[in-house]
């Protein structure tokens, strides 16, 4: 058997219009980015506001119709971020300001063209609500691993829109997930800092920054500064 060619049916011949209607989410000008923890104050919202920034460094704005917030299995509605999660936001020269939690709701899910969770567990309670989330909900890490295997150069160019590259490259992760297994079951996991001091907080603001940063350089065809 031979892996999927992940390049087939990206760009043989469909034109962006007929390849982002075939997302659940906003208007096919838009790409809507969900990030999922437990409580919504300490993985997602570093993860939601260390993606705002990546991006803006790349493209200079976040814009181009993408979109990146956040919510919680468990969330707490209404919500600050933990303090540590803003300090490790800080760290990066993220904003952490404004920030609000939610919990998860289905709307959520059906406006989203990306889900990345922070556990296995968050994937399974996210694709068990349905609405044909399953190909497009990953846990964070899973969403990197797949994503490094991805020749950039079967994506569309960013000249033809982020939105039209990311729904590419979503699909593209799709089509290898059965390929590319995880080595161990703790590797898709990005474990709970809640209620732990600032210096585990820290670990885990650079395992999101690490598994990010791949999938920040794909989405935008632009890889981090120097």
């Amino acid at each position: 058997m031979t892996a999927p060619d992940v390049g087939r049916g990206i760009g043989n011949g469909e034109s962006a219009a007929e390849i982002t209607t075939t997302f659940v989410g906003l208007p096919r000008d838009s790409f809507r980015i969900l990030h999922v923890s437990t409580g919504n104050v300490c993985r997602s919202p570093i993860t939601e506001r260390l993606t705002r920034h990546f991006v803006a460094q790349r493209l200079g704005v976040l814009g181009g119709g993408l979109i990146v917030e956040s919510a919680g299995t468990w969330g707490h509605e209404g919500a600050p971020m933990e303090s540590n999660a803003e300090t490790v936001l800080g760290d990066f020269g993220a904003d952490a300001s404004g920030f609000v939690g939610r919990e998860l709701l289905d709307e959520h899910v059906i406006r989203a063209d990306l889900v990345l969770t922070a556990t296995r567990d968050h994937r399974a309670q996210v694709i068990s609500m349905g609405h044909s989330a399953g190909l497009r909900t990953f846990t964070l890490k899973e969403f990197t691993r797949l994503v490094k295997a991805i020749d950039p150069a079967t994506l569309p160019p960013l000249e033809e829109g982020v939105v039209f590259r990311a729904r590419a490259l979503v699909r593209a992760a799709a089509a290898l997930r059965g390929w590319l297994l995880a080595p161990t079951a703790e590797a898709d996991e990005v474990y709970d800092p809640y209620g732990a001091p600032l210096t585990f907080f820290r670990s885990v603001g650079d395992e999101i920054h690490e598994a990010l940063d791949p999938v920040v350089t794909a989405l935008t065809g632009v890889p981090a500064r120097a």
